[in-house]
């Protein structure tokens, strides 16, 4: 119906446009306005490292919600990330057909990026999934955060981004923090076999083509939702494939892709779906149209840190002297970064 072009927009909706809105949609309508200032260049800075970090806290949140799921329901990991796939998939289509249905709409040239996006999340979810099960949490999870130098390396070699020395410090200091964090400086910790190896590196470097494939979107000049919806839904069917090959081999029937738990499980799969994934993916690729893409992994690698301290709240778990130093480190290196000249 054509009133249906004067309804009011709500207010809370053109908020969220303004904030969230990249800078390649800024215009300037005056005729005597110029290139932007100084100020208003740290401006847009400084709402790329708020929109980083906000989207590292909630993610920080992922693994105590996966924790809960694997000890209470003991779900298959595998079968977990499908289905976290999937509702982030069920909750963004209707979001985004009431909000902006355009948002929905792709070119068909644009399926092959979506689909390796989606690819390449899907085999980061299952691959760090094999490594926690060969390396253990923590020295899966310092392997993982090499992301941070490998996102650096494509980033100067795809992008061209700069390599100064304030960033290789932090790279380093990142890496170091992780470590401490993560108590894989226990010799204990490193008895590894070559899969652990593979894998827990592998994990690593497809965290870094993520990254890079988020700065490609940003790029592009993709909608930031839309990218997240597509590459969801394409993870969603490569983790589904996975699963079905998994249940084939293993002999098992096809109805064992629906977890038997009862509705307190299903709300927590549904939130760890909903909030960290969802929103916390969604603002980490925002972070991208304002930053570059190993900037924003970088300061990721304070997500171990900030998980370590919702463990402690909401898991009674204790941080050792050691593990509060390597969360200073990282800290540390997060400043860095948000003082050095992109």
């Amino acid at each position: 119906m054509q009133t249906a072009l004067f309804t009011p927009i709500p207010i809370e909706l053109m908020l969220l446009y303004q904030v969230f809105r990249p800078p390649s949609t800024i215009r300037f309508c005056s005729q005597y306005a110029s290139a932007p200032t100084e100020r208003s260049a740290m401006s847009q800075l400084t709402k790329g490292y708020v929109i980083a970090m906000t989207s590292i806290v909630i993610l920080s949140t992922t693994g105590i919600l996966i924790g809960y799921l694997l000890t209470n329901y003991a779900l298959p990991s595998l079968l977990l990330a499908f289905w976290r796939n999937f509702f982030v998939c069920v909750a963004l289509a209707p979001a985004l057909f009431l909000i902006r249905p355009s948002w929905l709409r792709i070119e068909p040239t644009q399926l092959r990026f979506y689909a390796s996006f989606g690819l390449i999340l899907a085999l980061f979810n299952s691959i760090w999934t094999l490594s926690v099960e060969t390396n253990g949490a923590a020295v899966a999870t310092v392997l993982a955060y090499s992301s941070a130098g490998f996102t650096a390396a494509l980033a100067w070699w795809i992008f061209r981004e700069r390599m100064g020395l304030p960033k290789i410090a932090a790279i380093i200091l990142s890496l170091v923090g992780c470590v401490l964090v993560s108590n894989a400086f226990s010799p204990a910790m490193w008895n590894l076999n070559p899969l652990g190896i593979l894998t827990g590196l592998t994990s690593g470097m497809l965290y870094a083509g993520y990254n890079v494939m988020g700065k490609e979107s940003a790029k592009r000049k993709l909608n930031t939702w839309t990218t997240l919806f597509y590459t969801f839904a394409f993870a969603a069917l490569f983790t589904l494939i996975f699963n079905l090959v998994s249940m084939a081999l293993h002999a098992q029937p096809i109805s064992a892709i629906l977890p038997a738990m009862p509705v307190h499980g299903w709300f927590i799969l549904i939130l760890l779906a909903f909030i960290p994934t969802l929103v916390g993916f969604g603002l980490y690729n925002t972070a991208m149209n304002y930053l570059s893409a190993s900037t924003v992994s970088l300061l990721a690698t304070s997500e171990p840190a900030m998980t370590a301290v919702e463990a402690y709240i909401f898991l009674d778990e204790r941080m050792s002297i050691v593990q509060i130093v390597g969360s200073l480190i990282i800290l540390s290196a997060v400043v860095m970064v948000r003082f050095a000249r992109e």
